[in-house]
């Protein structure tokens, strides 16, 4: 357990989900995954949940980054997926503020078709974290979850800034139901791997950066910090390129509808993107 924070596995459904997310003055789009990320602070607690969208259906309150559906794909289904990143530096965006964010892989939880109207009920993920604290101390750790159990923190591997980080996340049948997870830090050489039972829909497959849920006193969204972009990369489902499109670009909106994340166009080869904290836009990489 990290200092300053504490784990526990969340007893709330999808109904108290809902009730908390609405207190928070965000709508539910349609059924959604939830990360049960729960983070006990001074000013709040921490949940992880899924895409909240806004009236543009390419805008989420909580995530950016790309996101492949299965009917958007023409009837895919995904079973296996893997990419990389490098961890961002976290600092502080506004002076005795607390702010958290992660970046991840993951399959379930999205957007099913281009207009998301559908959306997937389960999600099996794996990522770094990176927290700023109100005195402004950044930590790091690396995670994975399979929702509704709660997250699992990785606490043999020590992440920090600037490392590049490869995760897989794979079937080990396609239809078996078992999954393999895996995280490597390809700067210090850790690694970390665990074969789960997992019933997936395979229905969405995702490379993100999110901002978590703040539930209590001070409900509502996890603050942004400022985050060096974590330049996904080498971006795969199935065993074959991700073939990323623009069209799949998830930008994160502030309560006003305003544009404070933003992923870029796909990289050359399309497979991966630099993502922008406070910035309505964002350069993509110019090699692939």
């Amino acid at each position: 357990m990290r200092q300053g924070y504490a784990r526990r596995a969340l007893g709330a459904g999808a109904l108290a989900l809902a009730a908390l997310a609405t207190s928070a003055g965000t709508a539910l789009a349609a059924p959604q995954a939830h990360r049960h990320r729960q983070r006990l602070q001074s000013d709040g607690q921490l949940l992880r949940v899924g895409p909240r969208l806004s009236a543009n259906t390419n805008s989420s309150s909580n995530w950016f980054g790309y996101n492949q559906g299965s009917l958007e794909q023409g009837g895919k289904l995904f079973d296996s997926i893997s990419g990389e990143w490098t961890v961002p530096t976290a600092t502080q965006h506004a002076a005795g503020q607390a702010e958290a964010s992660s970046d991840w892989i993951g399959i379930g939880g999205g957007c099913v078709d281009a207009g998301c109207t559908v959306t997937d009920s389960t999600l099996i993920q794996t990522g770094t974290e990176q927290d700023v604290s109100a005195s402004g101390s950044a930590s790091y750790d690396a995670w994975y979850e399979l929702v509704p159990a709660p997250e699992l923190q990785i606490t043999s591997m020590t992440v920090r800034p600037g490392d590049r980080m490869y995760a897989s996340i794979a079937e080990v049948v396609p239809g078996s139901d078992v999954w393999t997870i895996t995280i490597k830090d390809l700067t210090s050489g850790q690694s970390y791997s665990t074969t789960v039972p997992y019933s997936s829909t395979r229905l969405t497959a995702e490379w993100i950066e999110e901002t978590p849920l703040e539930i209590g006193a001070n409900a509502g969204f996890a603050a942004l910090p400022n985050l060096t972009s974590p330049a996904f990369d080498l971006a795969t489902t199935n065993g074959a390129p991700a073939n990323l499109k623009p069209s799949e670009e998830l930008d994160l909106v502030d309560s006003a509808g305003g544009v404070i994340g933003a992923p870029s166009a796909p990289d050359p080869d399309a497979d991966g993107f630099n993502a922008c904290t406070w910035a309505s836009t964002c350069s993509a990489p110019t090699a692939s």
